[in-house]
């Protein structure tokens, strides 16, 4: 049996851990003083041979500062299916994705009683009795189904949340029997959210072609290469933590697929995006989807467009849950900067590699800030 095809320990479910009323968690969720929540430090991080310089950061409230907040209101289609964009949705988008990698979106065109529906399903999914949650049990081979962690290494130290990942695109990768069967309406709503989400993604993609001086399918077509590109979702799920200065929901990393639709916790904050030596923590505005740009858009555009770094903290008054749809390149497809933006002044800045070279790492290794996109880095 190999590594993939078994978790190396025992898997124990966090939600189990947060209701049996220990006010100490497990030693197993307690992070390293240099990664807690609200520490500062200065130090070099040295992994799989690479150092990586970490700076003093420091953490702010979302009242002092914000991710972007782009209004989608006036974004048409023409008869043609091209999109008639305002300047100021183009600049507002490429500011944000040069300069922050996230941004928050409303008037997006997803309906908020939909919104509402798929969060309330998989609430009452996590909800379930344990027994009914476990027949939809992961392992490492493909992650689909529930689980408790990521990455295979032993005795490594977790983090503060149980999942569910699920494969939409393609076709062949997609098994609505994998999806839960309770509530009754959770993978009808699954489907319909996540066919809206494609059609959001596809319309957000061309806008970041068009930004970059690009023709607007031409992020789409890099992520096809003339068949299916990816789709999934992963559902994220943060128990009560008694101890949340010592844990995070979500280690440090930047997301390695193309890029993510997240569908936050509107009453519970807890995402951070770190902005230059700050962690900015996000408050999400009401029915907006937050956009963050992943580690193939970085490669794609040679880093004009940028992954950054984002962490999720816990708190031990209040469950968290927040959806994330990815949408990303064909697994077996090469990814390298596209070379209308590469020139002598800017020459590629990154090796090729398929997605799913590239994302063989994160399921190996679990979260580990940005250190695989530093090593896709091509030699000078």
């Amino acid at each position: 049996m190999s590594a993939q095809d078994s978790w190396p320990e025992p898997i124990t479910r966090v939600q189990a851990i947060s209701e049996n009323g220990s006010s100490v968690i497990p030693d197993r969720y307690v992070k390293p003083p240099s990664e807690r929540p609200n520490t500062s430090t200065t130090s070099p991080t040295k992994l799989l041979g690479l150092s990586v310089e970490t700076s003093t950061i420091t953490t702010v409230d979302a009242a002092d500062l914000n991710i972007p907040l782009i209004d989608f209101q006036g974004l048409l289609d023409d008869e043609d299916n091209h999109l008639v964009l305002p300047d100021t949705i183009l600049d507002q988008v490429c500011m944000a994705s040069k300069n922050w990698g996230f941004f928050q979106i409303v008037n997006h065109g997803i309906s908020p009683e939909l919104m509402d529906q798929v969060r309330d399903v998989w609430r009452q999914f996590f909800h379930l009795p344990f027994e009914q949650k476990q027949i939809y049990a992961n392992t490492p081979a493909t992650y689909e189904g529930y689980g408790s962690r990521l990455g295979v290494e032993k005795g490594a130290i977790l983090d503060w949340n149980d999942y569910f990942y699920l494969h939409y695109l393609p076709q062949s990768l997609q098994d609505p029997n994998k999806w839960p069967a309770l509530p009754l309406s959770c993978r009808e709503v699954i489907a319909e959210y996540c066919k809206q989400l494609v059609k959001l993604s596809k319309k957000i993609m061309k806008i970041l072609s068009i930004t970059l001086g690009l023709e607007e399918d031409y992020l789409q077509n890099a992520f096809e290469g003339g068949e299916a590109f990816g789709a999934c979702m992963r559902i994220n799920f943060y128990p009560k933590c008694p101890q949340p200065d010592l844990a995070l929901g979500l280690s440090s990393h930047s997301d390695p697929g193309g890029m993510t639709l997240l569908l936050p916790d509107d009453d519970v904050v807890g995402l951070q995006v770190r902005k230059d030596d700050t962690w900015i923590t996000v408050k999400s505005a009401p029915n907006s989807f937050i956009v963050n740009i992943g580690d193939q858009i970085q490669v794609l555009t040679n880093a004009i467009y940028k992954s950054v770094e984002h962490r999720v903290t816990v708190n031990s008054m209040n469950e968290r849950l927040s959806l994330a749809f990815f949408y990303n390149p064909r697994g077996d497809l090469v990814i390298q900067p596209a070379k209308e933006l590469v020139t002598l002044e800017r020459p590629a800045l990154y090796s090729p590699m398929t997605f799913n070279e590239y994302r063989r790492f994160i399921r190996t290794m679990g979260t580990r800030g940005k250190l695989q996109l530093e090593s896709m880095k091509s030699p000078r």
